[in-house]
């Protein structure tokens, strides 16, 4: 028996028409996978309601009205009050200095 060293090649990968179906599909969804990642990632990022929400320690002297004012200028002080009277769970008007209030979000 005469051995001549050299090596028999494996057969290149074919594919059948099924198994290009399958891979491409496979591909599409890992592509619309990695998009809706990066998507949510974007979008979050830009979310101005994905951080705490502002709040600020009332000063001696301070009012609703006055705190409304500051927080929310280009809005209705009315609005405003009523917001952060509703998200602090305040029944009434007064404040007192200390107390911590959490405040509307921008719009």
């Amino acid at each position: 028996m005469v051995t001549t060293g050299a090596r028999r090649q494996p057969a290149p990968l074919r594919l059948t028409r099924r198994g290009r179906v399958v891979v491409l599909t496979f591909f599409i969804l890992l592509a619309s996978l990695a998009s809706a990642v990066l998507w949510t990632t974007a979008s979050r990022a830009g979310d101005p309601d994905a951080g705490p929400a502002p709040s600020v320690v009332v000063q001696p002297h301070d009012t609703l009205w006055s705190i409304a004012g500051r927080a929310a200028p280009d809005r209705s002080p009315w609005e405003v009050v009523a917001e952060i009277r509703h998200l602090n769970g305040l029944d009434g008007y007064y404040i007192h200095a200390g107390e911590t209030l959490i405040l509307p979000r921008e719009r």
